[in-house]
């Protein structure tokens, strides 16, 4: 089992940045690849990123790309997403959430687990 614990969301007016963290514990996450989506009220659950086990490969939702940068440290157990010039149209709750490959990333039903997820809330 590996279970999964966001943090760093917040308020935020817009253009600024916010950092989100992903800690696992119970398993190492090196031979997971590691993905983050967000969802908004009313809203379907939407792909933000993904990261391969070994930070080859990087991957990004339209709506981020050249927003957001998705990046780990297999040695802290943690992935991270980096978000700059936040809108308020990114105010969702974000998950971070762990699969045993990196296939499919894309497809929330993927992954095999999930934190609870952190709120980012984006003023105008």
């Amino acid at each position: 089992q590996v279970q999964l614990v966001e943090s760093g969301g917040g308020l935020v007016q817009a253009g600024g940045s916010l950092r989100l963290s992903c800690a696992a514990s119970g398993r190492t996450l090196s031979s997971y690849a590691m993905g983050w989506f967000r969802q908004a009220p009313g809203k379907e659950r939407e792909f933000v990123a993904a990261i391969s086990w070994g930070s080859i490969n990087t991957d990004y939702g339209d709506s981020v790309k050249g927003q957001f940068t998705i990046s780990r440290d297999n040695a802290k157990n943690s992935v991270y997403l980096q978000m700059n010039s936040l809108k308020p149209e990114d105010t969702a709750n974000y998950y971070c959430a762990a699969a045993g490959r990196y296939s499919d990333y894309k497809l929330a039903r993927q992954y095999d687990y999930w934190g609870q997820g952190t709120q980012v809330t984006v003023s105008s």
